[in-house]
């Protein structure tokens, strides 16, 4: 399988299949990733109230939960939409923002894996985090959250649950079942802006909803918006125009671009 040459197609075509993709995510970050979304080529549906949560889910092709802004309603509506995906056998991705900080959050979080995301997309502590909080067995899972012991999380959460294990960072490692695959594009600045690690989970969702194969899927989303924020912050004083560039990229990246930022590694 040669990565490079089938990504370009997927993201060609999620401009063209415009998938409506349904954002249970959290306050801090709501326009940012509706507005990725949107300059991705798909169609966000920004939506939680429970009274209308499952129709929603079946008006739309994928769905996103991510527990960045908890809260009791919040996480029923959370529940609720991940059943009915499961249910209509769609998929859904979840971000864990801030595993590990409560008991709560924990609590959640593990109600959320019982119900079999189909791709888990997180940052290094979080995913090390939930690794701990479902009790998989790891041989050092501590607080440094360095890469080999969120590798070894990563594959077991994949193996325990069967989903898409998505480890961002400096280096975005994709684990999934006997593959795994290493993205090294990006920007030291995009960590200053808040809510990118939400869009990607957002585009990775959008993706997960035009392609069958959920890997490919996720190395879609991260690749772009990896390559995207790393053309983007060139041409960025800060993290405040970045956002408008990131976005603008996002929109307008070419072919050329695209190819030749893309770092793959093993």
């Amino acid at each position: 399988m040669n990565m490079e040459n089938i990504l370009w197609p997927h993201i060609q075509r999620l401009k063209t299949s415009v998938p409506l993709i349904h954002n249970i995510t959290n306050y801090v970050v709501m326009n940012n990733t509706a507005n990725a979304l949107l300059a991705a080529g798909a169609s966000p549906i920004m939506a939680h109230a429970q009274s209308e949560i499952e129709d929603m889910v079946n008006i739309c092709q994928a769905l996103v939960v991510n527990i960045g802004t908890l809260d009791e309603y919040w996480s029923t509506s959370m529940i609720n939409a991940a059943k009915k995906a499961n249910e209509l056998s769609k998929p859904w991705v979840l971000d864990p923002v801030g595993a590990g900080a409560t008991s709560y959050r924990n609590e959640i979080i593990a109600k959320l894996l019982e119900l079999k995301p189909t791709i888990i997309r997180a940052n290094a502590s979080e995913i090390m985090a939930l690794a701990k909080a479902t009790n998989i067995a790891t041989k050092g899972v501590d607080s440094t959250a360095e890469s080999d012991e969120a590798i070894e999380a990563a594959t077991s959460l994949q193996k325990e649950f069967g989903a898409v294990i998505c480890i961002s960072g400096e280096t975005d490692i994709i684990i999934g079942k006997d593959q795994k695959l290493s993205l090294k594009n990006g920007n030291a600045l995009m960590a200053k802006v808040t809510g990118m690690g939400c869009s990607a989970s957002a585009l990775t969702a959008a993706f997960a909803a035009i392609l069958e194969n959920k890997f490919e899927a996720t190395v879609a989303a991260m690749a772009l918006i990896g390559v995207c924020g790393e053309i983007a912050a060139k041409s960025s004083s800060g993290p405040g125009s970045l956002q408008l560039t990131l976005l603008d990229k996002l929109y307008n990246i070419t072919e050329e671009e695209f190819r030749s930022h893309l770092k793959i590694g093993e």
